[in-house]
């Protein structure tokens, strides 16, 4: 009998978990390699009913794909099929496929130049959620191509319940019809952690590696593969030994979840019965339901960039009106913080929103409360609308990046005067709605004690509060080594907020990636943290991670901690408790 040598992966771990299973290769259409075949004039018109005919199938198609993904459980999914209908129907979109038409290029080349451009420009975008959604133009592309061509994608009929799909890539349709087939987990050659296909494996609770790069090339359909969610890695050709070992994990998990399962009611209360709150972030509306599925006692963190995504206007008053009342009644009586647009100005410009020039350094240039200070007319309308929703539940309002007291003041200005004119015509709002501000600029942790004098709350983005204070990119793998949550100002930052918050009598949250990782959670309840907000699926670790310790230990972590100097020192105590 010959040797087995695993040979493992390593990727990007899109959705925990570990699955055991035979692979099935999921071949990948590519239709991005057309070449140009000369039209006729006389024949142009006919080419143009073509491509229309073409997006009507593709609509068609999509919205079979609607009715299919409503049925996935955890959270409304269907905003994902919206994205694309907005893609197909992008009214420039399709006269630049014209165009080119009638510069007599043929349909199936025409989409796919234009496809091309779209995506190129969404790959110099230095933000991983617009990276990711060139995904969504190809995936748009495809179908408008594939039905171009006459051409169908298979349908896995020989798909199992020990099946484990291995891929290039994944289209939203692929990932919804392979979903009824009930499979154990993905991976697959490119993607990242908000690519729908790892969105999707996340709410069926399936483990999915992504970005492995060539494992589509290496594996056979049969093959056994180990999918670790956990660690984003693959195992091909494992041994028996190797087997056996992901077999005892994957029962110590299944026992972790039902843990987990039954702590969804219970307080986030240590030993010594000290209490906290775990809040939840989301990203669109849609994510509410799965807030009380995962047991948060409210949203810490309801990000609304998602009102400036896949449109050509402003939104408007009502627009943000609608979609925040409907958070706001999906959670009530829960509390809901509200920050306003965290966008940068050059996004914006991309979205063809403004009329901005590019950025050199975007993180250091117009962006969030600045944008909406330039922009008053485009942040009244969010204030407005988030105002309005105010009387619907208890809405916290936050401002992001705040670097100063002027700035502070002026927006608050702008407030009140929108209250103002709410008030004149009778428009009912919370007259005690909570303002407070993101802290994440070094800046106003300096200043935080006059800050804290004139806000209901403060909390701490750490993810922009760690690339500041260290001067790191984190997205530059080339420095990206240097972003460290442990650094000692870092830790020392946080408890400067936290104890001046205490001092002005409000409470501080923490809404950045360090709240729900359940490796700093003892050092943050240490530091004086009174609220973590974290992704709806980590209530539950980090819920457990404080219930299964005391604050005075916390503490007493947290103490020596703070004298330390330099990383090596931290991990030292960190690994000693």
């Amino acid at each position: 009998m010959l040797n087995k040598k695993d040979i493992i992966l390593k990727g990007v771990a899109a959705s925990s978990g570990i699955a055991i299973g035979r692979v099935f290769l999921f071949e990948d259409d590519n239709y991005f390699c057309l070449i140009s075949k000369e039209i006729p004039k006389n024949a142009r018109a006919a080419e143009k009913e073509h491509l229309d005919d073409a997006i009507e199938r593709t609509e068609s198609e999509l919205k079979v794909v609607y009715g299919k993904i409503n049925d996935v459980p955890g959270e409304n999914y269907t905003h994902i099929v919206d994205a694309h209908l907005l893609i197909l129907h992008n009214p420039a979109m399709k006269a630049n496929i014209y165009k080119l038409i009638d510069a007599g290029a043929n349909a199936e080349y025409a989409v796919y130049k234009v496809m091309e451009q779209i995506i190129h420009s969404f790959e110099i975008i230095e933000n991983d959620y617009f990276k990711e959604r060139k995904a969504d133009i190809q995936d748009v592309g495809k179908k408008i191509l594939a039905n171009l061509l006459g051409k169908q994608r298979k349908t896995p009929l020989s798909l199992n319940k020990d099946s484990i799909v291995v891929s290039h890539n994944l289209t939203l349709a692929d990932t919804v019809t392979i979903r009824e087939k009930s499979v154990k987990g993905f991976a697959t050659d490119i993607g990242g952690k908000t690519s729908h296909m790892a969105i999707i494996a996340q709410g069926l609770a399936l483990p999915a590696v992504v970005g492995l790069k060539t494992v589509s090339s290496q594996v056979r359909t049969g093959d056994i593969i180990i999918v670790d969610g956990n660690a984003g890695e693959v195992v091909l050709n494992p041994s028996f030994k190797t087997i056996v070992k992901y077999k005892k994990e994957c029962a110590a998990q299944a026992e972790k979840i039902k843990e987990l399962e039954n702590l969804k009611n219970l307080p986030a209360q240590t030993i010594d019965n000290h209490k906290v709150l775990i809040l939840a972030n989301i990203d669109t509306p849609d994510e509410a339901a799965s807030v009380l599925l995962n047991g948060a006692s409210g949203i810490g963190l309801c990000r609304t960039e998602f009102m400036y995504y896949n449109r050509d206007s402003m939104p408007s008053e009502q627009e943000h009106f609608e979609r925040y009342s409907s958070v706001v009644k999906a959670i009530s009586p829960l509390e809901t913080t509200i920050r306003t647009t965290d966008l940068g100005g050059d996004k914006l410009a991309k979205l063809g929103l403004l009329n901005e020039k590019k950025e050199k350094n975007p993180f250091l240039g117009l962006r969030a409360i600045r944008l909406c200070l330039k922009y008053a007319d485009m942040f009244i309308a969010q204030l407005r609308g988030i105002l309005k929703a105010s009387a619907y539940g208890k809405i916290r309002l936050m401002y992001p990046m705040i670097s100063g007291l002027d700035e502070l003041r002026e927006v608050n200005e702008i407030l009140e005067k929108t209250k103002q004119d709410l008030r004149s015509k009778c428009v009912k709002f919370d007259e005690e709605m909570e303002v407070g501000v993101m802290i994440e600029v070094p800046s106003a942790t300096v200043i935080i004690d006059d800050i804290a004098k004139e806000v209901d709350f403060v909390s701490i983005g750490t993810n922009d509060l760690i690339q500041y204070t260290l001067a790191v990119d984190r997205i530059n793998e080339d420095v990206a080594n240097l972003y460290n949550p442990l650094h000692p100002a870092i830790l020392r930052f946080i408890k400067q907020i936290v104890d001046a918050g205490h001092r002005a009598g409000i409470d501080v949250g923490i809404c950045g990636e360090m709240a729900g990782d359940a490796r700093y959670t003892a050092i943050l309840l240490g530091l004086g943290v009174d609220k973590f907000s974290v992704s709806p699926f980590q209530t539950p670790k980090i819920k457990r991670a404080i219930r299964s310790m005391y604050l005075a230990d916390a503490k007493k972590t947290t103490d020596e901690i703070l004298k330390c100097g330099d990383s090596e020192s931290i991990l030292k105590i960190i690994n000693k408790h």
